[in-house]
């Protein structure tokens, strides 16, 4: 009998029950598809029963904060952004790059060329008709304050240096896992830059989200079911240490089968499974008053030129975030009339009257490449403005098709909430109809849902801060999902085959006892379990 961490550092994995013979789970179905960063797949499954398992001693109970959201100091003084940075130009491929140069020529993106001169893409390339900067044939700030970091070493004294970046946090997105099994959710690392600790006009945060492909495909979702597990059980260590350890090698090295997150493939680079991206919430300004806090997204990209190769952070498109224009009753698009017949196509969607499960999924060339956290260029209820347009008019005219007790407004501030900077800010109390309305974010978390800037005493020690919208409105559902997967409640259940045999290992405190000698074999199960 042995803990599951350390399992976990042996590299081995639990035992898992197995026949040939076993019949599939069937895959749940999602009532909508959506391909929107934080509302996908299982994400948006109905689960039923208990909030919160009863507590036989073979099941899990879920505690957010060990399994969902880590952001312990201790656990997090184990990852640093120094060994990301350099783990990923060493698994690039490209001979001598560094993750200084990586990390440099990410930044330099921020200005206009030449910058550093090395080749990369910076924001003013592309120029809208009115020869401003843009991106996706939208308006792009450029430049922007953070290219400065261009010219700075993060890596130098990471302690004290305020240009350096800490680690905030660790998340858990099982429950954006496909519903199909094709991939198992997305595994993310958050860093703040520390001069955001004492200068709130020189805040940045970046966060590694990483999609971790399924091994097992063929199984569907049932192979990720260690992944899940794994997770799960972190709740039942007592051991803080122990924890961080079980963590870096998930992140790191990869648990079993499962490869690590962080790798260029987990964040953009092409591949033939799903794939995550970096997103920034950058608000490095001269002055308070004078910034806008600013939402963006990255993907890591290989370019190859003859037999010379590079691999860059690239600027991308800030996914389901449509631009403001096109929501304008005042500001002409080449894309408007395409977008207003996407947004009317999504009416449904945004009119089902859960708080978590409304859904809007538009087009990549509706996409702006920023999501403006102020200011009035992200605003959709804004830029609408209440008088009549052809927009409104079909808006209402499909809500009246399907009977819906919603306005046009309504359906609109849902369309803000799911944008980056609707669900950071913009949409803070908006009244969203159908008994519906945005949780409040109240200071300190303006702007953010985990914050450099808030410590908190939890049980292992001083903690960074969570918002109240994330811990109260996000975590518990995903705690409820994590938990109906592990038990197979509905919709993750599949009553027992005949043929049923192999068995989950028994889970007792924070220990894994490995089955006994009438178990199938540890090759048997590795191969066709979960």
């Amino acid at each position: 009998m042995r803990s599951f961490v350390l399992l976990a550092l042996a590299g081995a994995t639990a035992l898992t029950a197995c026949r040939a013979s076993v019949e599939q789970p069937p895959v749940p179905t999602v009532p909508q598809v959506s391909r929107h960063p934080e509302r996908r797949g299982i994400s948006l499954l109905t689960v039923s029963g208990p909030q919160s398992l009863a507590g036989t001693e073979e099941d899990i109970v879920v505690d957010p904060r060990r399994s969902l959201a880590v952001t312990d100091e201790v656990i997090l003084a184990r990852f640093s952004f120094e060994e990301v940075m350099n783990r990923l130009a060493e698994l690039s491929g490209v001979p001598g790059l560094t993750g200084l140069r990586l990390y440099q020529e990410w930044w330099d993106s921020q200005r206009k060329a030449p910058g550093l001169g090395l080749g990369g893409p910076h924001c003013g390339d592309e120029l809208l008709p009115d020869g401003k900067p843009g991106f996706n044939g939208f308006p792009y700030s450029c430049p922007r304050d953070e290219w400065r970091q261009a010219l700075e070493n993060p890596f130098l004294e990471p302690a004290t240096n305020a240009v350096a970046y800490v680690p905030i946090g660790l998340f858990n997105r099982f429950d954006l896992a496909a519903a199909d099994g094709s991939d198992c959710g997305e595994y993310r690392i958050v860093f703040a830059r520390r001069s955001g600790m004492s200068e709130p006009n020189q805040r940045n945060l970046i966060a590694f989200e990483g999609v971790l492909p399924n091994p097992k495909p063929r199984k569907g979702l049932d192979g990720c079911r260690k992944v899940a597990r794994f997770w799960a059980q972190l709740s039942r260590e007592p051991d803080p240490a122990a924890r961080a350890e079980a963590l870096h090698r998930f992140y790191f090295e990869g648990v079993g089968k499962f490869p690590p997150v962080i790798h260029p493939d987990r964040f953009g680079n092409p591949t033939e499974r799903a794939t995550g991206q970096v997103r920034t919430n950058q608000f490095i300004q001269q002055s308070v008053t004078q910034g806008t806090w600013t939402l963006r997204e990255f993907r890591l990209r290989t370019r190859c030129t003859g037999d010379s190769c590079m691999m860059r952070f690239e600027p991308d498109t800030v996914k389901t975030n449509p631009a403001g224009i096109l929501f304008s009753a005042k500001q002409e698009h080449s894309l408007k009339e395409e977008f207003s017949e996407a947004l009317v196509s999504q009416v449904e969607a945004l009119a089902v009257n859960d708080l978590l499960r409304f859904s809007l999924d538009v087009g990549e060339r509706f996409n702006s490449g920023q999501s403006h956290s102020n200011g009035t260029e992200n605003l959709y209820s804004h830029q609408m403005g209440k008088g009549d347009g052809p927009l409104r008019r079909k808006l209402k005219q499909r809500l009246n098709e399907l009977g819906s007790p919603l306005t046009v407004d309504n359906i609109v501030a849902r369309a803000q909430v799911l944008s980056c900077a609707g669900c950071h800010q913009l949409s803070t109390k908006a009244d969203l109809g159908g008994g519906l309305s945005w949780p409040d974010k109240k200071t300190p978390f303006t702007f953010v849902h985990v914050s450099e800037r808030t410590k908190e005493e939890g049980p292992d020690g001083q903690r960074f801060g969570l918002s109240e919208v994330l811990e109260r409105t996000f975590l518990p559902p995903r705690r409820q999902l994590l938990e109906a997967f592990l038990a197979r409640r509905p919709p993750f259940d599949k009553p027992p085959g005949p043929d049923d045999e192999c068995q989950e290992p028994e889970v007792r405190g924070a220990r894994v006892e490995t089955p006994g000698e009438d178990t199938p074999d540890k090759d048997q199960c590795e191969d066709e379990g979960g």
